[in-house]
């Protein structure tokens, strides 16, 4: 690693759920700078979530949230000229950029509806455990589990 980490930024939670799982969703939703297009996206996909889940938008938010959340996945290593997929455990803030990248993709992928329609679409797909973005957790997690011969890898070589 060369220089400084960047420090962690403290993230300020949305104006309406309060929530910093909810603001940086929207982050992530987020094209050009466009913070009220993607809040307006955000909330509109909230909403339909709401109705159509008959529960409150946040709870069946987290719901399809800890359902697309990966525990594990694979990392190429390079040892002794070879590399390796080796299975490492997903830690900290990188299981929400995961799921948050998979559920965004799997909803641009839809065609002919508008953001939040597809976005709510893939939640309510993700919270009962289907769609495209859980496909993506459950090809992540086979893989890792097709190279779990190679984790006795992970401990040479690791960094933070």
């Amino acid at each position: 690693m060369r220089g400084k980490q960047a420090p962690k930024r403290k993230i300020t939670p949305d104006p309406k759920y309060n929530s910093e799982v909810v603001a940086k969703f929207i982050n992530y939703v987020m094209r050009s700078g466009k913070k009220t297009v993607a809040q307006r996206v955000v909330y509109g996909c909230f909403e339909r979530l709401e109705k159509k889940s008959g529960m409150p938008a946040i709870d069946a938010f987290t719901k399809a949230l800890n359902n697309v959340i990966p525990a594990i996945e694979v990392r190429g290593r390079r040892v002794g000229g070879a590399n390796y997929q080796v299975p490492i455990p997903v830690t900290g803030d990188r299981k929400y950029a995961l799921a948050f990248r998979w559920i965004i993709g799997a909803a641009q992928s839809r065609k002919g509806k508008p953001m939040d329609i597809k976005l709510a679409d893939e939640l309510l797909a993700a919270l009962e455990n289907e769609g495209e973005a859980i496909k993506k957790k459950q090809d992540v997690q086979r893989q890792a589990e097709a190279n779990r011969a190679f984790a006795h890898f992970a401990r040479f070589g690791r960094r933070k």
